[in-house]
C-alpha cells in the first residue's frame, strides 16, 4: 500500500533519482519514487552498463590476435550475438532486483507507473493522487531523432541492445560519445561500419590533439569516418537501406543508427502546470540548490541537460537528499570532472584541453607521450597509445590530463584525484613510477613538447 501524503516523492529511478530517495529516507524523510519503464534507468539498463558489457565482447577479437603471437592457438573465432544479449540481458536482471532491494530496505515506496505533475505538491499516477512537501524530477533523457525523410527506419542506441541479428553493414550518424562508442562495438563484432558526422572532427568540445589521434585509431581498426556530412534522406530497398548524403553520394547499408543526441525527459509531465520552467530543448531550469522556478519542485540528471554523466547525477542526488533533510553540508564540485569515452582504444581525461587551458591561463606547458603499448609489442597490432599533460606554467599546477589507450579510464581515475587536490608538475615528476606499467608514462614526461 501507498500513502497519500509523503516528504519527497521522485519521479524517475534512474541512478540519480534512486539515490536521492535512498539518502533522504535514510534521514528520516517519508519517500515515495515511480518509475514507468525499468529500475536503474538509463544507465543500468540501455546505457553505461549494457555498453560497457558490449565494449568487452567487441574486443576480444584483438585479444585473440594478440594471443597468438604470445604462443597461443586461439582456434576458431565464432561470435554468437544471441548468446551475448541473453546474457546481458540476465546481468541486467539482476541490477533491476538489486536497484528494487536497496528501494526496499531503506523504506522507499516504489511505485510502478507514469507519474504527472498535477501541481506544485499534487502527483497523479495509477488513477490515485498523492500530495508530496517536495518533488524531485529525474527522468534523464531520451534519444533524438532528427527529421529527415526515412526517419522511420533509424535505430538509436535504445534499439541497439535488443537486435535480433547484426547487420552486414551498419551506418553510424554522429560524433558525440554513443556514436564513437557503437562505431567501435559494431567493427569489433565484425560488422562493416561506417561513422557519418556533420562537424569535421567527432567529440566535439575535446581536446583537438587527442580527437585527431582517435579518429586515425579508429580508422586503422576499420571504421569508415565521412567528416562534414549528413544524412538527408532514407530509402528502404529491399533488404538495405540507401541513404542520401548531403554531399550527393550515397550510401547502402543494412541498418542505421543514429546517435544525434538526447533530449530531457519532460514531455507529459505537467510542469507547465506547476510553473516549472524549461528550455527550448525541454531541459528544467534549476538554481544552485537544484530548485526549479516552482520552489516545492527540484530536478538532477540529465533533464537539467547540465553535466549528462551518471555520477555527477548520483552526486547532485546525494547533495539534494542532505540539504532537505540532512545537517551535512554535502555540495558538488563541477570542476574537475573526469570522463571516459569507451571507444577503441578507450579515450579519457580530466580538466581543461590544450584549447581552453590556453583561453584560460595563457601561458601554459604541454607534455606528450606517444608509444606502442607493451602489451601489444610482440601482437602485431598497429595501435598507439597516447598521453598529454598540461601544466599551468606560473603555478606548476597539472590543470589536465589526457589519455588515448588501453585502459584509459582506469589510469585518468586515479589522476583525478592528483589533480582535484592540486598536484603540481614537479611532485609527479618526483612519484616513482611503476615499472613496467603504460601508467609511469605520466610520471616520466620530463620535456615540454
Amino acid at each position: 500500500m501507498t500513502n497519500s501524503n509523503y516528504d519527497l516523492f521522485v519521479i524517475g529511478a534512474g541512478s540519480g533519482g534512486v539515490r536521492a530517495a535512498r539518502i533522504a529516507a535514510s534521514l528520516g524523510a517519508n519517500v515515495a519514487i515511480a518509475e514507468e519503464k525499468y529500475l536503474g534507468g538509463t544507465c543500468v539498463n540501455v546505457g553505461c552498463v549494457p555498453k560497457k558489457l558490449f565494449v568487452y565482447a567487441s574486443s576480444f577479437v584483438d585479444e585473440f590476435h594478440a594471443a597468438e603471437n604470445y604462443g597461443w592457438d586461439s582456434g576458431t573465432h565464432k561470435f554468437d550475438w544471441n548468446t551475448l544479449v541473453n546474457n546481458k540481458n540476465k546481468e541486467i536482471e539482476r541490477l533491476n532486483s538489486i536497484y528494487g532491494r536497496l528501494l526496499s530496505d531503506s523504506g522507499v515506496d516504489l511505485i510502478n507507473g507514469r507519474a504527472t505533475i498535477v501541481d506544485t505538491n499534487t502527483i497523479h499516477i495509477n488513477n490515485q493522487t498523492i500530495s508530496a512537501k517536495n518533488i524531485l524530477i529525474a527522468t534523464g533523457a531520451w534519444p533524438m531523432v532528427p527529421e529527415i525523410y526515412g526517419s522511420e527506419h533509424v535505430i538509436t542506441s535504445n534499439e541497439a541492445f535488443y537486435l535480433e541479428s547484426l547487420p552486414d553493414r551498419i551506418v553510424v550518424v554522429g560524433g558525440g560519445y554513443i556514436a564513437v562508442e557503437f562505431a567501435g562495438i559494431f567493427n569489433g563484432l565484425g560488422v562493416d561500419t561506417t561513422l557519418v558526422y556533420r562537424g569535421p572532427l567527432i567529440l566535439r568540445g575535446f581536446d583537438e590533439e587527442m580527437r585527431n589521434f582517435l579518429t586515425s585509431e579508429m580508422q586503422k581498426k576499420g571504421i569508415n569516418i565521412i567528416t562534414n556530412n549528413t544524412i538527408e534522406s532514407i530509402h528502404k530497398e529491399d533488404k538495405h537501406y540507401r541513404s542520401s548524403l548531403a554531399d550527393g553520394n550515397v550510401l547502402n547499408t543494412n541498418m542505421i543508427m543514429c546517435a544525434t543526441g538526447r533530449t530531457p525527459n519532460t514531455n507529459g509531465l505537467g510542469l507547465e502546470l506547476a510553473g516549472v520552467e524549461t528550455d527550448d530543448n525541454g531541459a528544467i531550469k534549476i538554481n544552485d540548490k537544484y530548485q526549479t522556478s516552482n520552489s516545492s519542485i527540484y530536478a538532477i540528471g540529465d533533464v537539467t541537460d547540465r553535466y549528462t554523466l551518471t555520477p555527477v547525477a548520483i552526486a547532485e542526488g546525494m547533495s539534494l537528499a542532505h540539504s532537505l533533510y540532512g545537517d551535512k553540508n554535502f555540495s558538488v564540485d563541477y570542476i574537475n570532472i573526469p570522463t571516459c569515452i569507451f571507444s577503441q582504444p578507450n579515450f579519457a581525461m580530466v580538466g581543461y584541453s590544450e584549447e581552453q587551458a590556453k583561453d584560460h591561463y595563457g601561458d601554459i606547458q604541454i607534455y606528450k607521450s606517444e608509444f606502442t603499448h607493451m602489451k601489444y609489442s610482440l601482437s602485431g597490432m598497429d595501435e598507439k597509445t597516447f598521453m598529454k599533460l598540461i601544466v599551468d606554467k606560473q603555478s606548476d599546477r597539472v590543470i589536465g590530463a589526457h589519455m588515448i589507450g588501453h585502459d584509459a579510464g582506469e589510469i585518468i581515475q586515479g589522476l583525478a584525484i592528483a589533480i582535484k587536490a592540486g598536484v603540481t608538475k614537479s611532485q609527479m615528476d618526483a612519484t616513482i613510477g611503476i615499472h613496467p606499467t603504460a601508467a609511469e608514462e605520466f610520471v616520466t614526461m620530463r620535456t615540454p613538447a
